[in-house]
């Protein structure tokens, strides 16, 4: 498995930062905490963001879609995961659980991307264009659920050409389970490299 980082064209992806996610207080918080403590889900995003800045690496934004009141209204085939996440108002827009956390808010030169309706962060949405425009070719992806929006973006950005890395310890999910199968089961079909966060800050 290449350890190719390729730093002067690598982007860090960031999908949905959102307080309902990472914050006290969220919607989902107390169903990722354990997991996300356990790996030191948040210091690793701080760290990993902070030394992107650093570096001028690319940070861009890869946004669930918010919650509206109209959101899928007369959908022909709504999903579980997107019926439950309807039910309970997730990433509401317009409250503070669908605002990004206040360590992960993009700065001046950070891209933000449109936001994506179902797990693929480049489904209906500008992602590979924006990547594109900024010559990045390898893509870091932390951030939420592991096993969810991370991999189904992570598998498209390969389908895509892109160098894809998996960062263990800077994402999360409901179950040491799924972080398992994840990284270990579902990473090495389509990522490139798998690493922890000190592996990644090596190539930056």
């Amino acid at each position: 498995m290449s350890t190719n980082t390729n730093a002067g064209r690598t982007a860090v992806l960031v999908v949905d930062p959102y307080n309902d996610f990472l914050s006290e207080g969220g919607k989902v918080w107390p169903m990722v905490q354990d997991v996300a403590e356990d790996v030191d889900l948040l210091d690793n995003l701080r760290t990993l963001t902070d030394a992107a800045r650093h570096h001028d690496v690319p940070i861009v934004f890869v946004p669930h879609r918010r919650w509206t009141p109209t959101n899928m209204h007369d959908w022909q085939f709504v999903n579980p995961n997107q019926a439950a996440a309807l039910e309970m108002k997730l990433f509401e827009a317009g409250e503070w659980g669908g605002e990004f956390h206040p360590d992960f808010q993009p700065g001046d030169n950070d891209v933000v991307v449109a936001e994506h309706w179902a797990q693929n962060g480049f489904a209906n949405t500008d992602l590979d264009l924006q990547l594109k425009q900024h010559g990045v070719t390898h893509v870091v992806l932390v951030g939420m659920l592991a096993n969810t929006c991370i991999e189904a973006t992570g598998r498209y950005a390969m389908e895509l050409g892109y160098h894809v890395t998996l960062v263990r310890d800077a994402t999360a999910a409901f179950t040491p389970e799924m972080m398992h199968a994840a990284h270990e089961l579902n990473g090495p079909t389509y990522a490139h490299r798998i690493a922890t966060t000190a592996e990644v800050l090596e190539g930056f």
